[in-house]
């Protein structure tokens, strides 16, 4: 049996890849993260539209408008939201697709500034269509896990892969802070956030939650006196946010 093909030349042309390339489940966290009823969303790379299906099951009569760049995924979608542009991100011009100043009160960002090359400017970019007291959700893979950290530190190891923290179509990585900085560098406030331990990680994250200060060992590499604070975030696959205009 032959090797598999290196992710590089399975999934990199991203407008053209089949179904199967593309998740379709809903971050229930993501969810929990929305404050209050909004009433008109728009989902950044809505892929095939499982959460904005979800958000109109959560939130009846609201109006779903999803931005995705896979033609057969954005087919998929305009199947299940009220309407769907298949675009790019980086130079998507909302108003020439008829989106108005001031009309969405809720923007989804669910795996996707991490995709984008100008996360900054798209996140500047989306902010003459928002109300007043609009809010931006978004999910972002934490950098700063320690899977991550120890495969690097100790085994020089960076491995792109299909999907997950290396996933190959990622562009940019964050950590909490760099989160902050990003939302507050472009005029936001992040007003709250929680965060999905890594599966690997629950047990250790478990049996030292709480504590004042720990150790972790992790092969070669030693972390000593760690926060609860710290602990969490090293243990954290992903961070889910909700900011605001400043």
């Amino acid at each position: 049996m032959s090797d598999p093909l290196p992710v590089w030349r399975t999934c990199l042309d991203v407008e053209a890849q089949d179904e199967s390339r593309y998740a379709d489940h809903v971050n229930e966290r993501l969810l929990t993260v929305i404050d209050g009823a909004p009433r008109r969303a728009l989902d950044l790379g809505c892929s095939k539209g499982a959460f904005g299906a979800a958000l109109k099951q959560r939130y009846p009569g609201i109006h779903v408008t999803g931005i995705e760049a896979g033609r057969v995924p954005a087919a998929i979608a305009a199947q299940r939201l009220d309407r769907v542009i298949c675009a790019r991100l980086e130079n998507i011009d909302l108003a020439s697709h008829g989106l108005a100043a001031g009309e969405i009160d809720l923007v989804v960002a669910g795996d996707i500034l991490e995709h984008v090359v100008n996360p900054w400017d798209l996140l500047l970019r989306i902010k003459a269509f928002l109300a007043p007291k609009a809010q931006v959700v978004a999910s972002i893979p934490n950098v700063r896990n320690m899977l991550l950290v120890a495969a690097l530190a100790v085994n020089g190891r960076w491995q792109y892969r299909e999907a997950g923290l290396l996933d190959i179509t990622h562009l940019r990585f964050f950590t909490l802070e760099e989160i902050r900085r990003m939302f507050a560098e472009t005029g936001y406030e992040v007003e709250g956030y929680t965060g999905s331990i890594a599966r690997p990680l629950e047990q250790l994250f478990a049996r030292n939650q709480g504590r004042d200060k720990v150790t972790l060992q992790f092969g070669r590499l030693t972390l000593a006196d760690i926060t609860p604070a710290e602990l969490f975030e090293v243990c954290a696959e992903q961070f889910l946010v909700r900011a605001r205009s400043a």
